[in-house]
């Protein structure tokens, strides 16, 4: 059975259910004002009174999935930081989780494979036993394992330049070369520039150390010079018609 009441602002009635008026201890609002006021007071008799009854848009209010609607609109409304929907945290995948961790997986073993192709003879160094293994990947990559060529720790401990007595337009080199790493090192190339009073250069030779090292040492080349020792040096060769009164001694690896 429904009721009618009246709201005590406008004068509007409208229809009410007990149970909406039961749920809500009596309090309703009025659809044209607004008013939230006590329905079980404002009940009228509609035997005794004719009125107007207006359909109740109020009666919203009782619907649980509007409430429930209406409640979470506001919330919405209240949360200043709540981020639009394409915004908001999308957990991925397990299936693009693992393509991601492969591809990050990979990419780390190309890094760790070119940093060791750029310095595998200084890995062969410090890391002998892992010489075995660089050699055989060198075999593949028709690559090779030199021995270290760090001209910083390399340097001409002394040197000296006299003609030869037996011989005309002949000099000879002589010369100490130190090699101050802890590790071997390959034998370098040196540049010898002859000049005259005015420091021009008269004439240049580069040596390696097929040109400078002797027959009996030649077969040691790939040996280098060992850590922390010396290597010296003898070097006859024909000056030509250069006149010269100075001279210059540079070591340096070519590339």
């Amino acid at each position: 059975m429904s009721l009618a009441t009246r709201c005590p602002v406008c004068a509007t009635a409208f229809r009410v259910q007990r149970a909406q008026l039961s749920a809500r201890g009596g309090r309703v609002r009025c659809g044209k004002c607004g008013t939230v006021f006590d329905g079980v007071q404002g009940l009228v008799d509609e035997g005794v009174e004719r009125i107007a009854i207006e359909p109740s848009p109020q009666l919203g209010l009782f619907d649980p999935s509007r409430r429930a609607a209406r409640q979470k609109a506001e919330a919405q409304a209240a949360d200043g930081s709540a981020l639009p929907p394409f915004l908001e945290e999308r957990r991925p995948s397990v299936r693009a989780v693992l393509l991601w961790s492969f591809l990050a997986l990979l990419a780390a073993l190309v890094l760790a494979g070119q940093i060791a192709y750029r310095y595998r003879t200084e890995l062969a160094v410090l890391a002998p036993g892992a010489r075995t293994m660089l050699l055989s990947a060198c075999r593949a990559l028709h690559c090779n394992i030199s021995l270290p060529r760090r001209p910083e720790l390399m340097s001409i401990e002394s040197s000296d330049l006299q003609a030869d007595s037996r011989r005309d337009n002949v000099i000879v080199l002589n010369a100490v070369i130190r090699n101050r790493a802890p590790f071997p090192q390959d034998f370098p190339a040196l540049e010898l520039t002859l000049t005259d009073e005015a420091d021009r250069a008269v004439l240049r030779r580069v040596l390696g150390p097929v040109d400078y090292l002797d027959a009996a040492r030649l077969p040691l080349v790939g040996q280098g010079i060992a850590p922390s020792s010396e290597a010296s040096l003898r070097v006859f060769f024909d000056a030509g018609r250069a006149r010269a009164t100075g001279y210059r001694l540079y070591l340096f690896y070519p590339q």
